[in-house]
């Protein structure tokens, strides 16, 4: 835990008692805390102080966590944070809108102080793991820069939301190889977090939107590859 607390935390929501709650525990644990009431604070928040987390509440008034979560993963300027959010609307189709908005997780209220730690420590893990593997991997026209989490395709930047960028990550790491949903699940998502049905497929469909058709394909009722191109 001890290399984990230098990280910064960006708390985002419209209840005081909910920001109070997360701030001291978090505070307890060694973590640097900052606390914003709305969606339109949050925003500003991440562009001054490059948090390496944010928790954000989705129903917010001046500007929701939906609406921020997509202003954050559209500015290049920043180091982009791991997002995850605060919810008690566990409906599919609430995450669903939050992956499509660039989301990297769900943390359902209410919260319950030792699994919120534990859940944190296995967010910013992914950091610290990413540090470790830094570098370019290429394929052909398409480059993967592990340390920026961007990838390069025809020499265009694409700046990918981290859990998009550790799927494409995983399917090019071994080209032709086939990868099943519950391995995807396992690698990508950990098997502490549960998300709808769906979470795959939308961050695949997400993918060929920014690299186009052909270089994830689907094996039907198995899963997905990496083509090699």
């Amino acid at each position: 835990m001890d290399n984990l607390k230098g990280h910064t935390i960006l708390l985002v929501d419209d209840e005081p008692d909910i920001l109070e709650f997360l701030s001291y525990n978090l505070k307890k644990e060694g973590f640097k805390v900052f606390s914003a009431n709305n969606g339109e604070e949050g925003v500003k928040m991440v562009q001054q102080l490059s948090p390496s987390l944010i928790l954000m509440d989705v129903m917010m008034p001046k500007m929701d966590g939906i609406e921020a979560c997509q202003i954050i993963r559209k500015d290049l300027n920043i180091t982009q944070p791991i997002i995850a959010f605060l919810t008690s609307r566990a409906e599919d189709y609430a995450q669903i809108a939050g992956f499509e908005a660039g989301a990297d997780d769900y943390i359902t209220k209410p919260i319950r102080p030792r699994l919120l730690i534990s859940k944190i420590e296995s967010l910013l893990r992914r950091i610290d793991q990413s540090k470790k593997t830094e570098g370019t991997t290429s394929k052909n026209k398409l480059v993967i820069d592990r340390e920026k989490f961007m990838i390069h395709l025809n020499d265009e930047e694409i700046l990918l939301p981290k859990k998009e960028f550790e799927l494409l990550e995983l399917l090019a790491s071994r080209p032709g190889k086939v990868y099943n949903r519950d391995q995807i699940l396992s690698i990508v998502w950990g098997n502490d977090t549960v998300v709808g049905e769906r979470t795959i497929d939308v961050h695949i469909r997400k993918l060929r939107e920014k690299l186009g058709d052909d270089y994830i394909r689907t094996v039907k009722g198995v899963g997905y590859t990496f083509n090699i191109m």
